[in-house]
């Protein structure tokens, strides 16, 4: 439809166009007609006729003065050639979406092909050789050349150039200058690039388009700066040579790793799994100014989410820490036990029967029987100790088939045993593991000083206090300091998690100490094959140990008779043929003995206050999770 239609008509003194609508028109042609001279009339109209094209396509006559119903049928063909219009720009728009989507998918397909051209130096760069991604290695050459740990660099190191192999944990490029962040394993620092004779600005361009989390090669010249690098773990900056890529990232990755290791404010909380957390903010108040209620708020990354990308969330600096610490709870374990001769032993976790008793055990076939995974390595260091390894530990895994969805339970965590004889009282054994704890906390904080203030970084703790000679509480005196502090607990009842905790406050008052041992437990929350005491048959020759208020270790005198242990079975419901083995290895001739198992994660949860066993296992395993 013709919505606009131009007119040339004359006048006296000037020719004019008009683009106006047809009703306009009309009175247009007719107030024309009126002015100028009849001669002009005829011209007039012919003009108007051939300009639209009118006469052919709608019929219209000579005459301008046109009745209604030529006007309703002009109307209705201008709505159908409106509609017309419509259809053909709705066509005309869908053609382009289409060839937007076709772009789009077009560069998708490039975009690899980008990505790897702009891997290799430009040609025509004098500077090529000093940047690049290197070819696969693939074991194909040795090199002479020496890498320097970001860790080792100091001020003795100022003035030398060096070749270090990092991640790059972060890069800011702006025309001829580049700032890096390198990272390896807790260290960081920083790296300059500007142009000069080593470095162009193509160079500089190329760096800026490596994405974070690659591993790169750098050759830098040491210098220092003269104001101190802050915000890195090294204080000399490395000011860059050569560049090359080991490894590429992909672009886009699950977290940042800034938001991974930043420090949780007092209202924040990474707990989205229902797990009932205790982790306070580093035991310090934490108020929130005005000023930082118009700060925008910062992304928390969740617990399930770390858990979820546990390869990029372990490469955090807080995490290489702890789990260093983890190491070290390990290393000093050992070096405290070889010293006073024990012998580590690896007993096996495919068993034929349950290790403690009850129902909570892994069951799974075994050729043409059931078996079980071993919920302790209980039975088999006692059948070292009788086959005269007089003093035996092993560090390996235990499985709990439990349904708990706590801050501290998993279904498969790491053990720390012992079993060991003893010539007269359990006193022995609780006076040996008072004096390993004392040395493992020894221990860390002088030797892994480093590990503890990365992780106070991000999760702030009060110092842990152990008090020496250790604080050893009976049970029934335990009961009484909860009792007298209006804390309900039966004598004859195990210790439940609430009370654990208050009683762990009660003894930081009273003792100053954040490290306890509890003992003679109520037979009835021990297993079948812990000593009865000979004084009170309600109780038994039990011991645990506690850190801030949670238990971490638990142990025992051994029964050593087999009868009296094969009578203990049956009380506990368990099927006598399924340990014959066990108990006949006390048959020919058994010394006393006893000893303990310590949860790993434990220690280092509670030493660090982390406030959930997740964060202080390398890959956690509860009822929720069992991948990655």
């Amino acid at each position: 439809c013709v919505q606009h239609i131009g007119i040339f008509f004359f006048s006296s003194r000037r020719r004019h166009t008009r683009f106006l609508p047809v009703s306009w028109a009309r009175r247009c042609v007719q107030e024309t007609e009126r002015r100028v001279h009849g001669d002009n009339k005829q011209i007039l109209r012919n003009q108007f006729l051939q300009s639209l094209n009118y006469s052919k396509k709608y019929n219209i006559s000579k005459k301008m003065d046109t009745n209604q119903t030529q006007e309703q049928a002009q109307n209705q063909e201008a709505q159908q050639a409106q509609q017309e219009q419509t259809e053909q720009q709705e066509a005309t728009t869908t053609e382009e979406q289409q060839t937007k989507e076709q772009s789009k998918k077009q560069k998708k397909e490039k975009k690899p092909q980008q990505q790897q051209q702009i891997t290799q130096p430009e040609e025509d760069d004098p500077l090529k050789d000093n940047y690049g991604d290197y070819p696969l290695i693939r074991s194909q050459e040795i090199t002479t050349r020496k890498w320097t740990q970001l860790g080792q660099i100091n001020e003795s190191l100022v003035g030398q150039d060096i070749l270090i192999r990092a991640r790059l944990h972060n890069s800011r490029v702006k025309g001829n200058l580049g700032f890096l962040v390198l990272r390896e394993e807790q260290s960081t620092a920083q790296a300059a690039c500007f142009v000069g004779e080593t470095v162009s600005k193509k160079m500089i361009k190329w760096i800026g388009g490596i994405s974070k989390e690659s591993i790169i090669d750098v050759y830098a010249h040491v210098v220092q700066p003269e104001k101190e690098i802050q915000s890195c773990s090294v204080k000399q900056e490395l000011q860059i040579r050569k560049l090359y890529v080991v490894s590429r990232s992909a672009s886009t990755l699950p977290f940042q790793l800034e938001d991974a290791q930043r420090k949780l404010e007092a209202h924040e909380t990474e707990n989205d799994q229902g797990y009932d957390s205790t982790y306070q903010q580093a035991q310090v108040k934490i108020e929130e100014t005005k000023e930082d209620a118009n700060q925008p708020k910062l992304p928390v990354v969740s617990l399930k989410t770390r858990l979820d990308n546990r390869i990029l969330d372990l490469r955090t600096t807080t995490n290489q820490a702890i789990f260093r610490l983890s190491s070290a709870v390990c290393q000093l374990f050992r070096e405290f036990l070889i010293e006073r001769d024990f012998i580590e032993i690896h007993t096996p976790k495919l068993i034929a029967g349950s290790s403690e008793g009850g129902a909570n055990v892994f069951k799974l076939p075994y050729f043409d029987k059931q078996a079980c995974l071993a919920q302790s390595p209980q039975l088999y260091k006692q059948m070292c100790v009788m086959a005269d390894f007089e003093r035996v530990f092993e560090i390996g895994p235990v499985f709990r088939a439990e349904k708990s969805f706590t801050h501290r339970h998993m279904t498969e965590f790491t053990g720390l045993d012992i079993e060991m004889t003893l010539k007269e009282h359990y006193f022995e054994v609780l006076d040996l593991l008072g004096d390993m704890f004392a040395y493992i906390f020894n221990g860390i904080e002088t030797r892994f000083a480093k590990e503890i203030a990365t992780i106070q970084q991000q999760y702030p703790f009060e110092p842990f206090k152990c008090k020496t000679p250790v604080v050893k509480l009976t049970f029934q005196e335990g009961v009484e300091l909860l009792q007298k502090h209006g804390i309900n607990q039966k004598p004859d009842e195990d210790l439940d998690t609430h009370n654990e905790r208050e009683l762990g406050k009660i003894v930081r008052q009273v003792y100053d100490t954040d490290f306890y041992m509890l003992h003679r437990y109520p037979v009835s929350a021990r297993p079948f094959y812990t000593m009865i005491c000979q004084d009170d048959p309600n109780y038994t020759n039990s011991y645990d140990f506690f850190m801030r208020g949670e238990e971490i270790t638990s142990g025992a005198q051994r029964i050593h008779e087999p009868e009296f242990l094969a009578e203990r079975a049956k009380v506990h419901g368990i099927d006598v043929d399924t340990i014959r083995d066990y108990i006949n290895a006390f048959s020919l001739g058994a010394k006393p003995h006893g000893g303990c198992g310590i949860g790993l994660e434990r220690v280092v949860m509670l030493y660090c206050n982390l406030g959930d066993i997740r964060k202080s296992c390398l890959f956690p395993r509860d009822p929720k999770r069992i991948t990655p």
